[in-house]
């Protein structure tokens, strides 16, 4: 085994890890690949990433799995399965790949080695501890804040108006007076008839930090009356606290987090006078004022790669470029044009930038730029090769592929040879024709999934078709980018195409 060569990879993700624990892990591996007397050709690892992190959204585990399809290493070394990932499907299915490839995979702490007898059954009941361990992890957590909310302390999240302050078992939550009178100026004057927007200039105009520190925004006054979110639908500003109303859950396939509603049922509802900033009247007023439907007061409606929430996308390009003045993005703010979202929702203070480009010209312009991108010569030239590979996965796939099949059906074939040769030896044999019309059914099965199965002629053949279909798909770009279904898809890989940060205009 001295001519393997080992890619070393850790991760580690709770506060009760540390950057040190990064190199602990890597130690341990170096130790076993010198053991063992092989070089290691790679080192990836991921700091501060959940286990539960998809491998191919984290950083060192894109590389990882960069370097396992670019054939680079041929033995794996972690500390443990759970370094690759804590979910049971997603550890499964980059074990089974990488072991597909050739890749031999060793854990110096759990003792997984891929040459090991039994070890799917080890794999199995690991990867079963580790998903039983975060599901006990978020439950003793949500355990834990919902005591800490049944007994009147702070259970996470900030509103503005407010702050914690230290108290025996935890933080309470009281009232912050400098940023308290904002709040009822705000309800004051939206009751009055202001706009949301005509509010939200002067306390960017008059240098009024907003939540988060920066400027205010429309959509931090009025957000979402139907989920309680945005400063005006706040119930806390009348001494109501509501906590579980909204769970974080994490998409499967992207990773990305958003907000869920509970039903109303498993909300958590405790009254605090003490807390009160805002009459009940003037509450009621703005509540008149508010349609339950009213939607967030914001041009950006075009959500670059990586926001959350937000309308879908209407324009294939908006959020997606950047204002050359403050560096925010530029969105469609009209039917006609983008602009700068910072200067439109935040006003001058935010951005004294007033651009406004027609999106036709703009839209014209940079889909010529991604087509020549598209259409470079060494971009054609990649494109037969890049298929072949990705046919060649398939072609060669766990039970799949000409070549498994062709395999299988020898194997058929010879036991079946050998059983006819035992029936004229012995005479008939109820077991033994069972067995035979078995075999035989399952071979012609196979025969069949043989004749239709792709040959190595033909995925070749069709590397080079995709080029004339890549060519028609170039040059009616723009309708097919508008064609496409998923709007956000098409989006983020305009993002990759342009860079990141997207041109400043």
């Amino acid at each position: 085994m001295k001519n393997l060569q080992a890619c070393l990879y850790a991760r580690y993700s709770t506060d009760k890890q540390r950057e040190t624990s990064i190199e602990d892990q890597l130690r341990k591996a170096r130790q076993r690949a010198q053991q063992e007397g092989w070089p290691v050709v790679a080192t990836h690892s991921d700091e501060g990433v959940s286990g539960s992190t998809p491998v191919a959204l984290r950083p060192g585990g894109k590389a990882l799995i960069a370097d396992a399809l670019a054939g680079r290493f041929s033995v794996l070394i972690v500390e443990g399965l759970d370094r690759i990932s804590r979910e049971l499907g997603e550890a499964e299915l980059m074990v089974k790949r990488l072991e597909h490839r050739g890749i031999r995979i060793i854990g110096t702490s759990d003792g997984y080695d891929t040459t090991a007898k039994g070890r799917k059954v080890m794999r199995i009941a690991r990867g079963l501890v580790n998903e039983l361990y975060l599901d006990d992890l978020r439950e003793k957590t949500h355990r834990g804040l919902a005591g800490q909310f049944e007994r009147g302390f702070s259970a996470g999240g900030k509103t503005y108006g407010y702050r914690t302050v230290e108290a025996q078992g935890g933080r309470r939550v009281v009232i912050d007076e400098a940023q308290a009178q904002h709040v009822r100026a705000i309800f004051a004057r939206y009751a009055a008839g202001d706009s949301v927007r005509s509010i939200v200039l002067d306390l960017n105009a008059r240098r009024i930090p907003g939540p988060r520190g920066g400027t205010w925004a429309a959509s931090a006054l009025n957000g979402s009356a139907l989920k309680g979110l945005g400063l005006l639908n706040n119930e806390l500003y009348i001494g109501r606290v509501v906590w579980n109303r909204r769970q974080w859950l994490k998409c499967p396939d992207t990773g990305a987090r958003r907000y869920v509603e509970r039903t109303s049922d498993e909300w958590q509802v405790r009254e605090a006078p003490e807390l009160r900033i805002i009459g009940q009247d003037l509450w009621e007023d703005v509540r008149k004022r508010m349609a339950p439907h009213e939607a967030p007061c914001s041009a950006s409606e075009d959500i670059a790669p990586g926001r959350k929430g937000g309308r879908p996308p209407r324009t294939l390009f908006g959020g997606l470029l950047r204002c050359g003045t403050c560096g925010g993005r530029l969105v469609a703010i009209n039917a006609w044009g983008y602009g700068c979202s910072a200067h439109h929702d935040r006003g001058p203070s935010a951005c004294t930038s007033n651009i406004l480009i027609s999106r036709e010209k703009a839209d014209a312009m940079l889909i010529d730029m991604v087509r020549n991108e598209l259409s470079r010569a060494d971009v054609l030239a990649a494109i037969p090769h890049a298929v072949q590979t990705e046919m060649a996965i398939l072609y060669h796939a766990e039970d799949g592929g000409r070549q498994a099949l062709q395999q299988r059906q020898t194997a058929l074939q010879l036991e079946i040879d050998n059983l006819v040769r035992s029936l004229a030896q012995v005479g008939t044999s109820r077991a033994l024709t069972k067995r035979l019309q078995v075999l035989e059914e399952q071979e012609a099965i196979i025969a069949r999934h043989i004749a239709v199965a792709p040959s190595a002629s033909k995925v070749s053949a069709l590397a080079y078709d995709v080029i004339g279909q890549y060519r028609q798909l170039v040059q009616e770009l723009r309708r097919t980018l508008e064609q496409q279904p998923d709007r956000h898809n098409t989006r983020r890989l305009l993002a990759d195409l342009l860079g990141s940060p997207a041109l400043p205009l």
